[in-house]
């Protein structure tokens, strides 16, 4: 039986991946953390002020941005795995975890996109991107989520960037921002907008045709299966930061 604790909870994220953990046979929902919701009862955990005083096999962070690095200190002393679903992680905050979580002592896996379709969609794009001229992306969320690009495009950027695809280079921008952020030599569109969850395109092209690989998120639940395949196999990977659940895929 794998313990489990979760890390904001009370989270849109957080809550299937609680219901998940606490729906299943082999795993074991330890304990609940958020110091804003300190002492209310969730799936029958209370949850906790006190991140030190909590202890298992494995810690699932899905806290903001702003917060996950003092978190992340904690978990890391407790000597638990980690996953991390909290978007904006750039190559610079990625670089900052590395040099936090050393290569030593148990792994800690960063997750941009715990649903399997969008990791495939990831893969999918990288593989065919080497193939095109140019490539972009264009994602898309609801309008109150905290931070722009997604953790997810930032992956399949800089994924896309390590195999040699790149954004076109033309085109002035009469207004700044026009043609979207670069990220290593991709350009990523990030729009905002009330009643999405998760939608993102990425759009190859050479000369006389255009390839585009699509994956659309309808419900939060569609990151509880692999926030349970994260869970269960984190412990087998390596000491050390890993990048994506596909490093979990066969």
């Amino acid at each position: 039986m794998t313990r489990v604790i979760v890390s904001g909870a009370g989270g849109k994220l957080a809550a299937p991946i609680i219901a998940g953990i606490a729906g299943s046979d082999d795993l074991e929902l330890a304990g609940l953390y958020n110091p804003n919701r300190a002492g209310e009862v969730m799936n029958g955990v209370d949850v906790s002020g006190d991140a030190a005083a909590l202890q298992a096999d494995v810690v699932v962070e899905t806290v903001h941005p702003d917060h996950v690095f003092e978190n992340l200190e904690v978990w890391k002393q407790s000597g638990m795995a980690a996953i991390v679903g909290t978007s904006g992680f750039t190559e610079e905050r990625l670089q900052r975890l590395e040099a936090l979580w050393g290569e030593a002592g148990p792994p800690c896996l960063v997750v941009p996109n715990f649903s399997v379709g969008a990791v495939l969609m990831m893969e999918f794009a990288r593989t065919a991107s080497r193939y095109f001229e140019a490539v972009e992306i264009i994602e898309r969320h609801h309008s109150t989520k905290p931070d722009a690009p997604s953790g997810t495009a930032l992956a399949t950027a800089m994924s896309i960037s390590g195999s040699g695809g790149e954004s076109s280079k033309g085109s002035e921008e009469l207004v700044p921002g026009a043609r979207g952020a670069d990220v290593a030599g991709v350009r990523v569109h990030a729009l905002r907008l009330p009643g999405l969850i998760s939608q993102q395109e990425v759009a190859m092209s050479n000369v006389g045709e255009v390839l585009s690989i699509e994956h659309l998120s309808t419900s939060y639940e569609s990151f509880a299966n692999g926030a349970l395949l994260a869970v269960r196999k984190v412990r087998d990977l390596d000491p050390g930061v890993h990048l994506g659940l596909a490093a979990l895929l066969e």
